[in-house]
């Protein structure tokens, strides 16, 4: 049974700016060493970076309860299987309330939009 499903658009220029402002204390509020790693490997990093970002707002919609002092964004990572299909890994209060669910992830990008959708099934 589908419990909840997030979706969000952002601009990938918006995660740009952020990064190139704050830099550090930006990306190390939001993501993990994993995926800072992952997206400073690439290309276009700030499309990843971003793609992430918005899998993790999502994710905060499908389970109902926004960005509270009972998640963290540390909590929520974006990695992917060898196929490169992405999915969530989830650590601390997250996974207490969310292990033991399907969690679904879809990411796409166009230009200088990212989307995500996340569905959770319990």
């Amino acid at each position: 049974m589908v419990e909840g499903v997030g979706i969000d658009i952002i601009e990938v220029s918006r995660i740009r700016k952020s990064i190139e402002d704050y830099s550090v204390s930006f990306t190390g509020k939001i993501f993990t060493e994993d995926e800072v790693k992952y997206c400073s490997e690439k290309p276009n990093p700030f499309q990843h970076y971003a793609a992430r970002f918005a899998a993790k707002e999502a994710f905060s919609k499908a389970a109902g309860t926004g960005w509270n002092s009972d998640f963290s964004w540390q909590e929520v990572e974006v990695v992917n299987e060898p196929s490169g299909k992405p999915r969530l890994r989830l650590t601390g209060a997250s996974l207490k309330m969310f292990g033991q669910k399907r969690i679904f992830l879809s990411l796409s990008h166009s230009g200088d939009y990212v989307t995500a959708v996340v569905i959770i099934e319990g």
